[in-house]
């Protein structure tokens, strides 16, 4: 890589001077994403650094992470030629890797080179990567450190599922491309002589809803407490301010409330908690997942079933997953229902009087 064309990042950064270098595309995609991250810390929106330089906001946020991550690499070592080749290319395959550990990231960056791999592949192997850490007791032959094996596993688990001749070859195939011990490799050519078919295990529907109706919307109000009341409790009571589509309503310090629905469901929770997400985040239909979406939690329910969805931590950060298996992972709540926000034909409508003729 080239010595770098950005200043160091403080209180006084040169702004022209990085907008000037975007706007040219000097130096690296590792440089531009440092660029934006400085710009963007300087206070400037990813909207205001794309009217400036072309780039946008979503170009910025992969650039932005991809070169935190090869900084990563950087500092933990990686291979000089996974170096050479990211420095130049790949920060969507960088973009990739962001949900693992600095220390885990050299290997998996140094295979993802060795393969050649595209944005869609690199999705591919690093959610194999990640499923495979929560096996808790994988097959003695894909017990492994290396980030290969894993994905190896994964292939070796979809072929066995197959009948389709050729479905299942390329399956294999893919195996033995990304195995790397004796052990893995000779696991899955078993399958060339074995033909016989493992049932898939399907995760179950997410419990989706949406209410339906203005009756299902209630609405959080003060309790004043029990009259007599003197003048100062009317007074004191604090104006409600509901926000979003979920009509959350915040308190003083860190949190708020949400109305829900009196759903059965809902009622029947011993210890609730909601959390918002984007669609995105879930296993829903692409078609439906642009909706931020209210996840309800209970709290008290922490044995494992293959029917439902869980919480579980993930690199310090909450976690919505469906197991096959009991999970090796502290369950931390099962996930009761996730709600869509209700749709309305005319929003500001509803805000209005209405007006009847006579």
């Amino acid at each position: 890589m080239t010595e770098s064309l950005i200043p160091p990042a403080d209180d006084s950064i040169d702004a022209e001077s990085l907008f000037l270098m975007l706007r040219r595309k000097q130096g690296s995609w590792v440089e531009w994403g440092q660029a934006c991250q400085q710009l963007q810390k300087a206070g400037h929106t990813p909207q205001a650094i794309f009217e400036e330089t072309g780039f946008e906001p979503i170009q910025q946020n992969q650039v932005i992470v991809g070169a935190q991550v090869y900084t990563g690499l950087v500092q933990f070592n990686a291979d000089p030629q996974v170096l050479e080749h990211f420095g130049h290319r790949g920060s969507d395959i960088l973009y990739e890797l962001r949900i693992f550990t600095q220390p885990e990231r050299p290997a998996i960056a140094a295979l993802a080179f060795q393969h050649k791999l595209d944005s869609d592949e690199a999705h591919d192997i690093t959610r194999a990567i990640k499923d495979f850490a929560r096996v808790r007791k994988p097959p003695e032959a894909f017990a492994t450190s290396h980030p290969g094996d894993a994905v190896a596993h994964q292939t070796w688990v979809q072929a066995k599922q197959k009948s389709d001749l050729q479905e299942r070859s390329r399956l294999i195939a893919k195996g033995l491309k990304f195995a790397q011990s004796d052990s893995a490799r000779k696991e899955i050519e078993k399958l060339l002589t074995d033909f016989s078919v493992t049932k898939a295990q399907t995760s179950p529907r997410l419990p989706l809803s949406r209410p339906d109706s203005e009756l299902d919307l209630p609405r959080i109000v003060p309790l004043l407490g029990k009259l007599p009341l003197p003048v100062e409790a009317l007074k004191a009571a604090p104006m409600v301010e509901e926000e979003g589509a979920f009509r959350i309503v915040k308190f003083a310090g860190e949190g708020a409330w949400v109305p829900l629905p009196g759903w059965q469901v809902i009622a029947s929770a011993e210890d609730p908690v909601a959390v918002l997400s984007s669609g995105d985040r879930l296993p829903i239909p692409p078609d439906q997942a642009s909706d931020e979406v209210l996840i309800i939690i209970d709290r008290a329910h922490r044995e494992w079933d293959d029917q439902s969805y869980f919480v579980v931590e993930a690199d310090g950060e909450l976690d919505v997953q469906w197991f096959a298996d009991a999970p090796s992972e502290k369950i931390l709540g099962r996930v009761v229902v996730v709600v869509r926000p209700k749709r309305f034909f005319d929003e500001e409508a509803t805000k209005e009087m209405w007006v009847l003729d006579e």
